[in-house]
């Protein structure tokens, strides 16, 4: 299964791979949901925004138990309209994607031993963007710098990460951050502002302002305690 967003372009390839294929489209307005609860949580799948390679691959009884629900829809839609229509709609929409969450969650699960072979990779891209220094001329390293590295989604290895550790992406980004910085506070007689530059933060209060969240203490404040 793919999920597409609103105003997402895609095309398709060779039109020979998909002959014998069969399946079925769900389609709906954002207008549709826009009122209810669904509309208000609906980006929070963040499977909206995977990659093509990046699909729900679903198991012959998950097949049929999304099936059935799009079924349900259809025979809805075609039926007299009538004051619950729209309700049972939005409703059987939102279950059809909490049986998609829980289908990526297992996912992500039995893939453990490829999962364990991404986040080395992904370690490894934040060891290289340090080591590299790069941090100088992109400034501070982010998710998506690391997804693009890996030819993935930021969402998709967010989640991927998350499932598998219990930890976002970006806490693994800031985690080796604020091990490395803490090195240099201690190690070097640099200024604060000086050191947060070398990480690629714009403005010192930034890199004070993660360095606090993550240890308790300001750089500053940090600093002084070793002392």
């Amino acid at each position: 299964m793919t999920f597409l967003k609103p105003n997402q372009a895609i095309s398709m390839g060779d039109q020979k791979e998909y002959s014998g294929a069969s399946g079925w489209t769900l389609l709906f307005h954002s207008d549709l949901i826009s009122k209810s609860e669904l509309g208000k949580i609906i980006s929070s799948y963040s499977f909206f925004s995977y990659e093509s390679n990046e699909v729900l691959h679903v198991s012959d009884d998950e097949k049929l138990a999304l099936t059935e629900i799009v079924t349900k829809i259809e025979k809805e839609y075609n039926q007299n309209i009538d004051k619950h229509s729209q309700e049972l709609i939005i409703s059987n929409i939102d279950l059809l994607l909490k049986y998609c969450k829980r289908y990526y969650d297992r996912q992500f699960f039995t893939r453990s031993n490829l999962n364990k072979d991404i986040i080395t990779r992904f370690e490894n891209v934040i060891v290289d963007y340090f080591n590299q220094n790069k941090q100088k001329n992109l400034g501070v390293l982010t998710v998506s710098y690391c997804a693009n590295e890996m030819h993935m989604c930021p969402n998709y290895l967010g989640d991927l990460l998350k499932n598998e550790t219990g930890i976002s992406a970006k806490q693994h980004i800031n985690d080796y951050l604020i091990e490395k910085a803490k090195t240099k506070i201690l190690g070097t007689n640099n200024s604060i502002s000086e050191i947060a530059y070398d990480f690629g933060f714009e403005y010192p209060q930034s890199f004070t302002k993660l360095f606090k969240s993550k240890t308790g203490f300001t750089p500053i404040q940090f600093r002084d305690l070793e002392k």
